[in-house]
C-alpha cells in the first residue's frame, strides 16, 4: 500500500470516527439512560423540589380536582369557593414527603408502562399507554381532609387515565426504539473502532491522533450546541397551558448527562491534542540537540593570493623547468 493511499483512508476512517461521536454519545444515553427505570426515577427525582414544577403540578392538579367538584355539585357558588383552599392545599401538599414519594412513584409506573409498550406490546396494540392518577388524588382528598377543609369528603376520587402514548403510534415508536437500542451498542463501538484504524494506517501517526482528539472535541462541542439548539426548539413548540419553566427544567434534568459528555469530549480532545504537540515539539528539541550536526551543502573556500589548482600545473614558480636556450 503507497503512503498516499494510507494517508487517504487514515483521513477518512478519522473523519468518520469523529462524525459518529456526537451521533453515539446521543444513542448510547436514549438507550441505556433513559430507557433504564432506576436511572430514570433518579434523575427525576430533585425536580420535585423544583418551584417551577411543583406550581406547575399545583395548578394542574388542582384544576382537575375542581373540575370533579364541580361535577359533582350543582351549585357554582361552591365550587368557587372551595377553589382557593384547593389550590392552597394542593400547593401545601406539593412541598411534602408524601408528595415526593407519589412524585417518584408516578414516574416509575409511568416509565414502566412506557417501555413495557415499546418493547413487548402484544397485549396493547390497540390500546394506548396510560397511567392512573388515582392515587395522587386520594393523597391530596386525605390532606384536605386532615385540614378540614369544607367539602374535601365530596372530592370523587376517579380512575383517571392520563394517556402518554397514543395506539396509533405505537407500531412506529418501536421499530424507532428498537433501531435505538441497536444504534446505542454499535455507533460507539463503530466511532472508537474507525479512530484506532484511522491512526494505525496514518503514515504519521502524531498528527493522525491530534486530528482525531480535535475532531472529539469539535463532536463535543456541537453535541453541546444541539442540545441548546433543541432545548430552544422544544420550549418554543409547547401549548400555551403547559408552563414553559417547569418544561425547561425536565429537559435541563433529562439532558443533564448529555450535557456532561459533551464537556468530557470537548476537554478530553483538546488534552490529547495539546499533550500531543508538546511531545512532538520535545522530541524535535532532543533530536536536534543530540544528533549529528547537519553538514552544509555549499562551503565556498577563500585563500588570499593563490588561485585554485587544476591538475597537470605546477604549484610554485620554483619546481618549473627553467628553459634551456642553445648557441
Amino acid at each position: 500500500m503507497t503512503r498516499r493511499l494510507r494517508s487517504g483512508l487514515s483521513a477518512v476512517l478519522i473523519a468518520l470516527s469523529c462524525l459518529l461521536v456526537p451521533f453515539g454519545v446521543l444513542s448510547a444515553w436514549a438507550a441505556y439512560g433513559l430507557a433504564d427505570t432506576g436511572r430514570y426515577v433518579t434523575t427525576m427525582a430533585p425536580l420535585a423540589a423544583d418551584p417551577d414544577v411543583r406550581d406547575a403540578i399545583a395548578d394542574t392538579v388542582g384544576n382537575g380536582i375542581v373540575a370533579e367538584i364541580g361535577r359533582g355539585t350543582d351549585t357554582g357558588p361552591a365550587r368557587a369557593a372551595v377553589a382557593p383552599f384547593v389550590h392552597d392545599a394542593v400547593r401545601s401538599f406539593t412541598q411534602t414527603a408524601a408528595f415526593r414519594t407519589a412524585w417518584n412513584e408516578g414516574n416509575r409506573v409511568a416509565h414502566d408502562a412506557v417501555l413495557r409498550a415499546l418493547r413487548d406490546g402484544r397485549d396493547d396494540r390497540d390500546r394506548p399507554v396510560t397511567v392512573d392518577l388515582a392515587p395522587v388524588t386520594a393523597q391530596v382528598k386525605a390532606q384536605l381532609a386532615q385540614d378540614h377543609v369544607p367539602l374535601a369528603g365530596r372530592i370523587p376520587v376517579a380512575h383517571t387515565e392520563v394517556a402518554l402514548l397514543p395506539a396509533q403510534d405505537l407500531g412506529r415508536m418501536r421499530k424507532e426504539f428498537h433501531v435505538l437500542e441497536v444504534a446505542g451498542f454499535w455507533l460507539p463501538v463503530a466511532a472508537v473502532a474507525f479512530a484506532v484504524a484511522g491512526i494505525a494506517l496514518a503514515a504519521r501517526r502524531r498528527r493522525a491522533v491530534t486530528a482525531t482528539a480535535l475532531g472529539t472535541a469539535l463532536g463535543g462541542a456541537l453535541l453541546g450546541l444541539a442540545l441548546a439548539v433543541g432545548r430552544s426548539l422544544t420550549l418554543a413548540d409547547l401549548p400555551q397551558e403547559v408552563s414553559q419553566p417547569a418544561a425547561g427544567a425536565v429537559y435541563d434534568a433529562l439532558t443533564a448527562t448529555l450535557r456532561t459528555a459533551s464537556w468530557l469530549l470537548v476537554a478530553l480532545g483538546l488534552t490529547v491534542a495539546a499533550l500531543t504537540w508538546l511531545t512532538r515539539r520535545r522530541a524535535r528539541r532532543t533530536g536536534s540537540g543530540t544528533g549529528p550536526r547537519p553538514r552544509p551543502r555549499f562551503r565556498p573556500r577563500f585563500r588570499l593570493g593563490l588561485r585554485r589548482r587544476t591538475p597537470g600545473t605546477p604549484t610554485s614558480p620554483q619546481q618549473q623547468e627553467p628553459t634551456r636556450v642553445e648557441a
